[in-house]
């Protein structure tokens, strides 16, 4: 049985800068990885792998879902998100797939230079 889901904005509705804006932070495009699968996962710290609370995870789901990128199931007391894929492949082409490439991804492993941090 499907459970009630928080509601999303219409794939129509769906803006680039606020997809962007979203994955502005390396914790959330990490949880994007995880997500590309298209598969339901549960909301949860350890299904990400990331280190940080629950709350802060609660509040990146959020972003998430309110900028179009992911759709929660409720099933009793279970929470699950998974990412709109096909929506978004369809408003987007191409757009999930080089977020989420290897280049992308092992960017988010890349120690910042000097240069990174420099105001100047």
């Amino acid at each position: 049985m499907s459970g009630k889901e928080y509601p999303v904005p219409a794939a129509d509705d769906i803006r680039l800068t606020d997809i962007l804006r979203a994955l502005s932070d390396p914790g959330r495009v990490k949880m994007l990885e995880v997500l590309s699968d298209g598969e339901y996962h549960p909301c949860s710290v350890d299904a990400f792998g990331l280190n940080v609370s629950k709350s802060t995870l609660s509040h990146h789901f959020k972003t998430m879902r309110e900028a179009g990128l992911t759709t929660v199931r409720i099933q009793g007391r279970n929470f699950d998100v998974r990412l709109r894929k096909a929506e978004l492949d369809e408003r987007f082409p191409g757009l999930i797939d080089a977020l989420t490439s290897t280049n992308a991804v092992a960017d988010l492993h890349r120690p910042k230079d000097a240069a990174d941090t420099n105001d100047a």
